[in-house]
């Protein structure tokens, strides 16, 4: 299975994200986060979209609205541009009026393409806040004219471009309302004769491949705040790829993850023919857990 192969586990619906080749000339349009809410909309169970981007001009923003066939509806906002830093637009989703309100005049951001604080983006129907971001939370629901209740959304995935040489490094959370954490990967494949992949949790080791050239792929469970975490990975583009690439992780906890703490941890790689994207889109559709897609690239 090339990387080419590799599944986007985000389905084809929503924010379409283009497929990035591994040239070092595409860098800066994969600074890219992608987060994916279940909400309730009309008596519904619908998908939010929510993609924050990062290149030379600035920050951009896109909200899509999909349910499980198609993407229903969908808004780009370029806040580099002065006049986009605020302001609302509508859209028609599920025969209703849709509407996507933004504040990112005071956004502060770190390194990455997320505000980290000063903003808000709130996605309204039928006067319902039903997804609201960030922690201008009072000012959100003036500018709205909504009821101030909390929305029932649930964060359910989130992907995510992460780089470095030998470590790359990112928060995630395990869950909708889970603590946030420390995450690191190590993996020097540079001169090394036995690469091996280590990833730690708030610094702690909690797994570890050695041997790697012949487990480039597989899977295996953790236990973070006491939820089984089940880890995906694929890193033969660092290993055997003839050009720059990417390795993919993922992290999920589920049900299904949880049945399989008693099972045997790592699979065969070379016998390793699960549906990932079947299996993100299974977990998505009943609600049973969170996704973490992290796409590593190796900085020259």
């Amino acid at each position: 299975m090339s990387m080419r192969d590799f599944p986007s586990c985000f389905g084809e619906n929503g924010v379409q994200v283009a497929d990035f080749s591994s040239s070092s000339s595409n860098r800066t349009a994969q600074n890219l986060v992608t987060c994916v809410y279940q909400c309730r909309l009309r008596g519904r169970t619908c998908s939010v979209t929510v993609t924050w981007s990062k290149n030379l001009m600035g920050q951009g923003l896109s909200v899509g609205i999909d349910d499980t066939n198609q993407c229903l509806c969908k808004v780009d906002i370029k806040p580099w541009l002065f006049s986009k830093r605020k302001g609302s637009k509508s859209l028609e989703a599920y025969y209703s009026k849709i509407d996507v309100y933004w504040d990112l005049s005071s956004a502060k951001f770190g390194s990455g393409p997320e505000p980290l604080e000063g903003f808000y983006v709130g996605v309204v129907s039928n006067r319902q806040m039903i997804l609201l971001l960030g922690d201008m939370r009072k000012e959100a629901f003036k500018k709205t004219g909504v009821t101030p209740v909390a929305s029932n959304a649930i964060f359910v995935a989130k992907r995510e471009h992460i780089f470095g040489k030998k470590t790359f490094s990112t928060k995630a959370q395990f869950c909708d309302s889970g603590q946030l954490h420390d995450l690191m990967i190590e993996c020097d494949t540079s001169g090394v004769n036995e690469p091996c992949l280590v990833i730690r949790i708030d610094t702690k080791p909690v797994m570890q491949v050695k041997r790697l050239q012949w487990k480039f792929r597989g899977n295996h469970t953790i236990l973070v705040d006491g939820l089984a975490v089940e880890v995906l990975w694929d890193v033969h583009n660092w290993l055997f790829g003839t050009s720059l690439g990417n390795a993919v992780f993922m992290f999920k906890t589920s049900l299904s993850a949880e049945k399989m703490w008693a099972s045997q941890p790592v699979l065969d790689p070379h016998t390793m023919h699960l549906s990932w994207s079947q299996r993100f889109r299974d977990s998505q559709s009943q609600c049973l857990g969170f996704s973490l897609i992290l796409y590593a690239w190796k900085n020259e």
